[in-house]
């Protein structure tokens, strides 16, 4: 019988993003709270910039857009803000953060040592770039390890691909 395999990689849906970040502009222009307040999130580049005339007013948009994200079904895993500490910038505060996707090596070597640590007994890890497959005898024993990477606290965003 042949081995069945999957791979966990850490990609994101950017139309998923980007439509998120619409929806979340759209709001922004639209509530009261946010009037006069020179409220803004956009696009720079391949980082999303948030602009207000406070710290607070700041954070408060990044909370609209995490909400849309959540709703849309983005991990907030893979969006990196940093320290969530808005930058003044003259008369105004700045909030920039970058999407995170692909496995850096330190975290695919994570996911191989839990694996290793808690999976079943056939089952083995490979690392190819930026994704780590996983290969049985036994699909069961598979999803015992879906399940244990979705359970594990991990500080990275881990997507299921190529199951077979």
């Amino acid at each position: 019988m042949a081995d069945s395999s999957f791979d966990v990689v850490s990609k994101v849906d950017r139309q998923e993003v980007d439509n998120a970040l619409n929806q979340a502009s759209k709001e922004v222009a639209q509530r009261y709270d946010f009037r006069n307040v020179g409220a803004s999130i956009e696009w720079s580049g391949d980082s999303v910039v948030i602009v207000a005339n406070s710290a607070e007013r700041v954070l408060a948009v990044l909370d609209v857009f995490e909400t849309k994200l959540v709703r849309r079904g983005v991990s907030l895993k893979s969006l990196d803000f940093g320290e969530k500490e808005p930058k003044a910038s003259g008369k105004e505060y700045r909030l920039a953060g970058t999407l995170r996707e692909g496995l850096s090596s330190e975290n695919a070597k994570k996911i191989t040592k839990l694996i290793r640590d808690e999976g079943a007994k056939g089952v083995k890890t490979q690392i190819t770039g930026d994704e780590v497959r996983v290969t049985s005898k036994s699909r069961d024993d598979l999803q015992e390890v879906i399940a244990l990477l979705k359970g594990a606290d991990l500080d990275f965003a881990v997507q299921f691909v190529n199951y077979r």
